[in-house]
């Protein structure tokens, strides 16, 4: 069956929604609340850890930058007074030895959104345009270009090994960070081992509200480098804290 191509003249007027931006933590959020100057690199740091490593304790902010857990929660609390960061118990399965659970913290979606999404308004609106100057097919063929811009140069899999896999994965995370999704890869077990691809920012998550063809791009692209049916398991444009993507290590038909 001939492949049909799609020409769309004005995807190059929307240079916007190719690269969007590094996060920029510097940001409203850390001006939110009126701080010293001194406190604002501490604040920043921690709301950085907030995004990307989120639901955290206040006792794993300290250790991982070095402050003490009075410190911590008096940013904590100023973030959670702004409406920037909220609180909520641990589960069952996250308690580490007696006593009560330790609260976790993460952004609200009100903190994310003081993140310098840029453009938000004018990208939907760009957007819906292209959709009705080309149709269905020309938002495909525009979110497809995108992310195909953004993993332009990382190898896919060599073979179907674990080693392999997972390497691709830390690739495929490196260039996704590069243009400002703040991407990480974890190991899990269970019955279906895996690497998961955790996105815990996106700069078009408003616009992918509306237009989920990003999202579905973004997975058919890394599928294809990954060389194996990939699993998205939470999308930030649903309301979920980041976008997680698992990625089994023994691919189905592969040894």
């Amino acid at each position: 069956m001939p492949t049909t191509i799609v020409r769309v003249p004005l995807l190059d007027s929307f240079r916007e929604l190719r690269h969007t931006g590094v996060v920029k933590i510097r940001s409203e959020v850390a001006r939110a609340v009126d701080v010293p100057a001194h406190d604002g690199h501490t604040r920043g740091a921690i709301i950085r850890l907030l995004l990307e490593s989120g639901p955290i304790t206040a006792s794993r902010i300290g250790e991982q930058l070095g402050l003490s857990a009075a410190g911590v929660r008096r940013h904590l609390d100023a973030l959670i007074e702004a409406g920037d960061a909220e609180a909520h118990a641990a589960a069952a399965w996250q308690q580490v030895g007696r006593g009560r659970p330790a609260k976790r913290y993460r952004l609200t979606a009100a903190g994310r959104a003081k993140l310098e999404h840029t453009y938000d308004d004018l990208a939907s609106a760009a957007m819906r345009q292209l959709r009705e100057i080309g149709g269905e097919e020309a938002v495909r063929t525009f979110a497809r270009r995108r992310i195909d811009t953004i993993l332009a140069d990382v190898p896919g899999t060599g073979s179907h090994s674990e080693e392999d896999v997972e390497a691709a994965a830390d690739r495929i995370a490196d260039a996704l960070t590069a243009a400002g999704y703040a991407t990480t890869t974890k190991r899990v077990g269970g019955p279906i081992a895996g690497v998961q691809i955790c996105q815990h920012h996106c700069p078009v998550s408003h616009v992918a509200e509306e237009f989920p063809e990003l999202c579905e791009a973004e997975q058919e692209a890394m599928a294809e480098l990954l060389g194996s049916h990939i699993q998205r398991l939470a999308t930030i444009a649903n309301g979920d804290f980041a976008c997680t993507t698992h990625v089994p290590l023994n691919p189905a038909g592969h040894p």
